[in-house]
């Protein structure tokens, strides 16, 4: 890990792991997810309960509008994005790929960030 990465500078598009973050590709750009309280609580405003999403999530009932709510809601920048046109974008990629953070960020949901080792 990089000092940056342990200070928490994301100017690398790189996600810091010790504050749960995560990488999104969509459109051959690099997205940090980074679920802060701000971003899980205005999530939660438009979404309902957090845990309640994560139980339609286990039992592979989450929709795609939920999802791309969670990630924008979630996004360590959103300068020059469109929500529209982000949530296009996840569409584009494919829900394998449009998926493949989304068990780091209910992770943090459940359990809270990464401890040290």
């Amino acid at each position: 890990m990089t000092p940056e990465q342990v200070r928490g500078v994301t100017d690398d598009i790189s996600a810091n792991i010790w504050r749960g973050e995560a990488r999104l590709e969509l459109d051959e750009q690099s997205h940090v997810l980074r679920p802060s309280f701000a971003a899980l609580v205005a999530a939660e405003e438009e979404l309902g309960p957090l845990f309640a999403l994560v139980e339609r999530a286990a039992a592979g009932e989450l929709r795609l509008a939920e999802l791309a709510a969670l990630y924008w809601h979630c996004l360590a920048s959103r300068t020059g994005l469109d929500r529209a046109a982000f949530a296009e974008s996840l569409v584009a990629a494919g829900l394998a790929r449009a998926t493949k953070p989304l068990r780091g960020l209910l992770g943090q949901v459940l359990q809270g960030r990464a401890e040290a080792a």
